[in-house]
């Protein structure tokens, strides 16, 4: 089945939930005053369903493509085989779960009673979120950047409405609980790869102490385990650092353990681990040190950022990541869902406002979110996806980082299980963010290239940019 017939079929679930939606609502009483309202602000909602399937659309082929991106870009699957599983569990995320966050963005960043007495107002500046929003997402397509769909349509909320109410119209504490999640991001990444590489005592501010039973990688190099009840003097100074001098004088402190403290001490079974410490070539020996006293060890910077992370030049069994590959898929579809249940939401909130207003002729918004409305956007993004997602797939999912099906089930899953709690609480959050982070998380650990940098800056400033770039474009539109 070729994934056009997957949005064939969609064209014809989302007329038939729409024929029962609207047949289904029993009898309404409709003011004069509603009809009159509802004949001259038609055309709008005629435009803002325009307008909302091209910011599906542009949806579709950003953020949609991060969710799957990863399991391209490591070869788990084709470009039709996601396209196909991203328009099933995208609209399985957005049915059962995608109503919250619905509620949440019509009607938590703009200070409705501000409008109670002009609702036209309010409906035509939905048709400028939804212009401000789709602009600047096929731009960033367009562009290959995964920028944030949540802080585009935040983003245009506010330029509307700073253009039409001012600044006391905005509910600034939402606004600032949505946008927190790119400056934590960021300042993770600027931790993590900045300041710590020469100064990790701005994060870890105390000495560390190995005791008993806890296993303690010295620089990445052995392993020493079970170590108790030694005289307090009894100990040895390993050095530290990168170079073959310090590597020669560790595995020598390390060979002199049998004669300090007897064979028996010292049990041959396993091997040395093998580290970032390029001056230790394959240790042969393997040391499980038992009897041995609590000691404190004083890290070199350099040193201590070297013995927390794994190596980068260690080989990964092929067996294991090929194992990894049937377990991925499970994940991906698991992104689809948590993606469909947040950001679908962001795309048809707009139009769900636009309809609540023109057939109740009140900001507050009562009804519900229709089905129908939930179908529509998931079927633009589908659109968008098989269309133009490619791009962005490749930056996620090949450009930035390389990606394996081991790496890419982490990301997968810690980016959805962040989305779906974050949707199940009502909270807007940013899939991409939640994504490229864990891109850049696992990049940051695993072994191979890691990340290129430069991928990774330019989609830094695009979401620095996305929300006041997107405020702009709505409050011109205003």
């Amino acid at each position: 089945m070729s994934y056009l017939t997957i949005i064939i079929t969609f064209i014809f679930i989302i007329f038939v939930s729409a024929s029962f939606a609207v047949g289904g609502g029993g009898d309404i009483n409709i003011s004069s005053d509603i009809i009159s309202f509802q004949n001259s602000t038609l055309w709008s909602l005629i435009v803002g369903a325009i307008l909302a399937f091209v910011l599906g659309f542009g949806m579709g082929a950003n953020d949609v493509s991060n969710a799957f991106g990863t399991s391209v870009g490591s070869k788990v699957l084709t470009l039709k085989q996601a396209y196909i599983l991203a328009s099933i569990f995208e609209t399985l995320g957005a049915i059962f779960v995608g109503y919250n966050v619905t509620d949440t963005m019509r009607k938590s960043v703009v200070v409705l009673s501000e409008y109670e007495n002009n609702p036209k107002a309010l409906l035509f500046g939905q048709i400028a979120i939804l212009g401000g929003c789709s602009g600047w997402l096929m731009i960033a397509t367009f562009a290959e950047l995964p920028v944030s769909t949540t802080h585009s349509v935040v983003g245009a909320t506010i330029g509307f409405s700073f253009m039409m109410k001012g600044m006391s119209s905005i509910q600034w504490w939402e606004v600032g609980k949505i946008g927190k999640h790119t400056i934590a991001v960021v300042r993770d990444v600027v931790q993590r790869n900045g300041s710590i590489l020469s100064h990790p005592q701005l994060a870890f501010n105390k000495r560390l102490e190995f005791d008993g039973k806890i296993r303690t990688h010295l620089d990445g190099s052995f392993l020493i385990e079970n170590t108790h009840s030694l005289p307090g003097d009894n100990y040895i100074t390993i050095p530290l650092g990168n170079d073959k001098k310090n590597g020669k004088q560790i595995c020598r402190s390390i060979s002199e353990l049998p004669e300090k403290y007897g064979g028996n001490l010292v049990n041959e079974n396993n091997k040395i681990r093998r580290s970032r410490n390029r001056g230790i070539s394959e240790a042969e020996s393997v040391l499980s040190v038992t009897n041995y006293v609590s000691q404190q060890l004083e890290l070199s910077p350099r040193g201590f950022f070297h013995w927390l992370l794994p190596a980068h030049d260690r080989k990964e069994d092929p067996k294991t990541l090929q194992l990894f590959s049937s377990i991925q898929v499970f994940t991906a579809c698991f992104a689809g869902f948590a993606h469909g249940s947040n950001d679908v939401s962001n795309a048809i909130a707009p139009l769900t406002a636009m309809i609540a207003i023109y057939r109740e002729m009140s900001v507050q918004q009562e009804e519900p979110t229709p089905i129908y409305v939930l179908l529509y956007g998931v079927f633009a993004m589908c659109v968008g996806l098989c269309v133009l997602g490619h791009k962005v797939i490749k930056t996620v999912g090949q450009r930035m980082s390389s990606i394996h099906a081991a790496s890419g089930f982490t990301i997968e899953f810690g980016a959805a299980v962040t989305a779906l709690l974050a949707s199940k609480a009502g909270l807007p959050i940013s899939t991409t963010h939640c994504l490229v982070g864990s891109v850049v998380s696992v990049g940051c650990i695993k072994s191979g290239e890691g990340i290129k940098w430069s991928i990774f800056r330019n989609v830094v400033f695009s979401w620095l940019v996305t929300l006041p770039v997107a405020a702009i474009i709505a409050a011109g539109n205003s």
